[in-house]
């Protein structure tokens, strides 16, 4: 696959919620759209299940991710890399 190919995928940034298994995390992908009726923004998010090679990411962790071929029922992205550590990972503080 050429790498002109490679850079036409979709690329999204969002924030680690879990690790999920070995070479697995979830990532939260948040944005806004106008409620139908009233047009306030309102804000959604969307739970992708994304393959972490390194498992270099961590919970709180902002990531890059790109699209890529199914890699198992649920995983259709691959992290490219992690843009953001967390201050503090999700759940220590509780």
């Amino acid at each position: 696959m050429s790498e002109a190919n490679r850079s036409a995928r979709k690329t999204l940034e969002g924030v680690v919620v879990s690790r999920s298994g070995d070479k697995t995390i979830k990532v939260a992908f948040l944005y806004k759209v106008p409620h139908p009726l009233y047009g306030k923004e309102v804000k959604r998010r969307t739970i992708l299940h994304a393959h972490d090679e390194a498992n270099a990411a961590k919970p709180g962790d902002k990531v890059e991710l790109m699209q890529t071929r199914p890699l198992s029922k649920t995983k259709r992205w691959r992290v490219i890399r992690v843009t953001e550590t967390a201050k503090v990972a999700l759940g220590a503080a509780e």
